[in-house]
C-alpha cells in the first residue's frame, strides 16, 4: 500500500501538469517535513514547542550565508545546516529543560522571537529586513533546478520520506519508547531510571535538525530569505498540523500539513468566505476527532508496543 501511494506521488507532476498544483504539492511537502520535526519534540517527547519556526530560520539563514559568502553548493549547504539547526535546539534545551508545561512553552516562544528579531537587526550580514537574495538554487551534475516546480517536487517527497522512515524506525527504538514514557508521565520516567534530561536534549536537536533541513530547502528553491517569513504564525500553523494530524503518529504529521495546506487552497472559489469556512471546518474535525486524524491509531501502536516491551 505504501509502496503503491509513493509511485502514485512519485507520478503526480506527469499525471497534473498545472505548474501551479505542482508548486501547492510542493510547498505541502515542505510543511510535511516542518510537522515531522516537530512531531519529534511534542508528539513524541510531550515537550511544547512555540518557536519552532526559529529552527526553520536558522537552517535557511546558515545556507543562504554559506552559499552568498563562500560559493558554498546546496548539496554540502543541506547537511551543515541540519548539523546547524540540531546545535540550536540542544543549546536551547540546556536551560529549557529546567521548565516544564507553559513555562517551557513560553521559553520556546521568547527564543522564536529573539531569532527573528536578530536576522532582522542583524543588516550587515543578514541584510535586515529585506533579506538576502540571489541564493542558488540546487543542481545536479550540469542539470539545475530553475522556476520548475517539479524537480523540487520530487527533491521534497525525497527529503519528507527519508525523515519518515528515521521517525517511524526511532520511534520503535528504545529511545522512543523512552519518549512516550517522558510524554506520559515525566515523573514516573524518572523514578524508572530514564534520563530526561538526555532525552529531550535529543528531541530538540533531532526536531531542530530537521527543520534545518527543511530551511536550507526553502532558501535554496526560494532564491531569497526574509525575516517574515519565519513569523509566530508558522510556528503555530505547524503545531496545528502536529495536532490534527495525531501526536506522535508520523503519518498523521504529514497529513495534517496536507489538509491545511491543500483545504485552503480548494476553497479559493470563496475568496470572501475562505477563512471562514476553513475555520469552521477545523472545528468540525476536531469535535469529530480529538485525538487528530490518526492519532487513535497510533496510541493503539504504543499499547501493543508496550505489551509487547512487557
Amino acid at each position: 500500500m505504501r509502496t503503491a501511494i509513493l509511485v502514485v506521488l512519485i507520478s503526480l507532476p506527469f499525471i497534473d501538469r498545472n505548474p501551479y498544483h505542482v508548486e501547492v504539492l510542493t510547498t505541502a511537502g515542505l510543511y510535511a517535513l516542518l510537522a515531522l520535526g516537530l512531531n519529534l519534540i511534542v508528539g513524541f517527547a510531550g515537550l511544547l514547542h512555540l518557536g519552532y519556526a526559529a529552527f526553520f530560520a536558522i537552517g535557511a539563514y546558515t545556507y543562504a550565508l554559506l552559499n552568498l559568502r563562500a560559493g558554498c553548493p546546496f548539496w554540502l549547504g543541506l547537511p551543515v545546516s541540519m548539523a546547524t539547526a540540531g546545535v540550536a535546539g540542544v543549546l536551547l534545551g540546556l536551560p529549557a529543560v529546567r521548565v516544564r508545561g507553559d513555562y517551557l512553552a513560553i521559553v520556546t516562544l521568547g527564543f522564536g522571537e529573539i531569532v527573528r528579531i536578530v536576522v532582522t537587526n542583524l543588516e550587515p550580514w543578514t541584510g535586515g529586513p529585506n533579506g538576502l537574495l540571489g541564493i542558488a538554487h540546487p543542481s545536479i551534475g550540469s542539470f539545475r533546478f530553475g522556476v520548475d516546480s517539479r524537480p523540487y517536487y520530487w527533491l521534497i517527497l525525497l527529503l519528507v520520506e527519508g525523515t519518515a522512515w528515521a521517525c517511524a524506525r526511532l520511534r520503535r527504538s528504545r529511545i522512543g519508547l523512552a519518549w512516550v514514557a517522558l510524554r506520559e508521565d515525566e515523573l514516573a520516567a524518572r523514578c524508572l531510571g530514564v534520563d530526561t534530561t538526555r532525552l529531550k536534549l535529543i528531541a530538540l536537536g533531532l526536531g531542530g535538525g530537521i527543520a534545518g533541513v527543511a530551511g536550507c530547502f526553502f532558501a535554496a528553491k526560494q532564491g531569497t530569505v526574509t525575516p517574515d517569513s519565519f513569523d509566530f504564525i508558522l510556528s503555530v500553523m505547524i503545531l496545528a498540523m502536529v495536532i490534527l494530524g495525531g501526536l506522535g503518529s508520523v503519518r498523521g504529521a504529514i497529513l495534517g500539513a496536507a489538509v491545511l495546506t491543500i483545504v485552503p487552497e480548494l476553497l479559493q472559489g470563496f475568496s470572501s468566505y475562505r477563512m471562514l469556512l476553513f475555520g469552521a471546518l477545523m472545528v468540525v474535525l476536531m469535535q469529530a476527532r480529538p485525538q487528530g486524524l490518526l492519532g487513535l491509531a497510533q496510541i493503539r501502536r504504543e499499547l501493543r508496543g508496550r505489551r509487547a516491551a512487557a
